[in-house]
């Protein structure tokens, strides 16, 4: 097959049509990577770790997202028109690899990290430079002289192509190239209508709101009437981060942008996300289905919350008061010794859980004569298979207060 044809035709993250098969490249959605709080006020991004950004850095100018199960290019390919970029991941051959192409719009997103800024990408895994913009294959749906791209700031848009330097613009758009490890899976439908009030995205597994009921309301007040809401029988509805509520975004229509499974009236709208702009607690992210961009705005502004439901594992309790324990890993990538370092005080108890990729527990142990400060659990993995394994610390304080630590492990074989 002709390689641009196959971009076309490609396994995108979800070509969004109701009702006909779609691709599916990414394993899982990624968080937002905003860990940092901005209100007291439960339900915002940082109070729920569910697919925690992790990469592994291949040596070879590459880099493996572990949540999404695709492969980057490390130092994006530089500055250039659409044309050249489309050319250039056809041609591009890195470790070892030649299916390289152009990531679409979700996929671009999928890597942006709203923890960060300027660029909104971890610089740990991705090298830092004078990009403003990264191309994606997307064009927009009537009139494909605009482009989709991922911006340092954190968004994703439509711009015109002569933006770029190359073509005669102020602007600097560069490309980085993306691949499949493996052949995607092919899903008989993108949305399934439930019957009851909700919609569920096949390619996330979320649970979405399908009919809007409460009219424009401020950031805050979002996040506590999705925190309450009943529907469908479950009283777990949350406000969706940035990138859960951008997946839902139908590039392929405009205003709104967004598939008509959902019920939520004619025109273009904007919903509130749970992620506050990095560093900027007065403002947080939306949507904008006219055509299906996302920015940010100040929290006083009013506007509509749809809830989502499902893949969470909450690093909040409403009963209990619960904070974050710093812990980590290393090696990391390991080859079957690991030792994980963790810092508490004050502590009653302290336990460590390990799971696989599919939740099945393969270590738990009490942890016994832990000390005040720093310390280290050794987890002999020698005989454990390769792949992807999570970490859970609970530890329980003299007060009953709880402080949890999580973590993932790249386990890999020697050659």
């Amino acid at each position: 097959m002709n390689k641009y044809l196959g971009i076309i035709c490609a396994a995108l993250f979800g070509f969004p049509v109701y009702g006909q098969s779609v691709s599916k490249t990414m394993k899982h959605l990624p968080d937002s990577g905003e860990t940092l709080h901005y209100t007291t006020t439960f339900g915002e991004d940082a109070g729920y770790s569910i697919y925690t950004p992790f990469f592994i850095n291949n040596g070879d100018g590459t880099v493996t997202d572990t949540v999404t199960g695709l492969m980057w290019q490390k130092n994006d390919g530089g500055e250039m028109t659409i044309q050249n970029a489309q050319l250039y991941c056809n041609t591009l051959t890195l470790g070892g690899y030649t299916n390289w192409r152009l990531p679409n719009a979700y996929e671009g997103y999928s890597i942006v990290n709203l923890g960060h800024l300027n660029p909104a990408l971890d610089t740990n895994y991705f090298t830092k430079n004078n990009a403003e913009y990264w191309w994606t294959s997307d064009r927009q749906v009537g009139d494909t002289s605009f482009i989709w791209v991922t911006n340092a700031g954190g968004g994703v848009g439509n711009h015109p192509m002569t933006e770029t330097i190359s073509a005669g613009g102020v602007k600097s758009f560069h490309v980085r190239a993306v691949r499949n490890i493996t052949t995607p899976p092919v899903i008989p439908s993108h949305f399934t209508d439930n019957g009851d009030g909700t919609v569920t995205d096949n390619l996330t597994s979320l649970t979405w709101q399908k009919v809007l009921v409460q009219d424009t309301i401020t950031w805050e007040q979002a996040l506590n009437y999705a925190d309450t809401l009943t529907l469908a029988g479950h009283t777990d509805w949350r406000l969706p981060n940035i990138k859960e509520l951008q997946s839902i975004s139908d590039l392929t229509v405009t205003n709104p942008a967004i598939n008509p499974i959902f019920t939520l009236g004619t025109g273009a709208k904007f919903y509130w996300s749970s992620t506050t702009q990095f560093n900027n607690a007065p403002d947080a992210w939306y949507l904008n289905t006219q055509y299906g961009i996302t920015t940010y705005i100040t929290k006083t502004s009013n506007l509509y919350a749809l809830c989502v439901r499902g893949n969470t594992s909450t690093t909040e309790i409403s009963e209990i008061a619960a904070t974050t324990l710093a812990s980590n890993a290393f090696p990391n990538p390991a080859h079957g010794r690991v030792t994980i370092s963790y810092t508490i005080y004050d502590a009653k108890s302290a336990a460590m859980t390990i799971r696989n990729v599919i939740g099945k527990k393969v270590f738990e142990q009490n942890i016994i004569g832990f000390k005040e400060g720093v310390n280290q659990l050794i987890w002999e993995a020698h005989d454990m298979a390769e792949g992807v394994y999570y970490y859970s610390i609970e530890v329980v304080k003299n007060d009953l207060t709880i402080q949890h630590g999580s973590g993932k492990i790249a386990l890999m074989n020697r050659n």
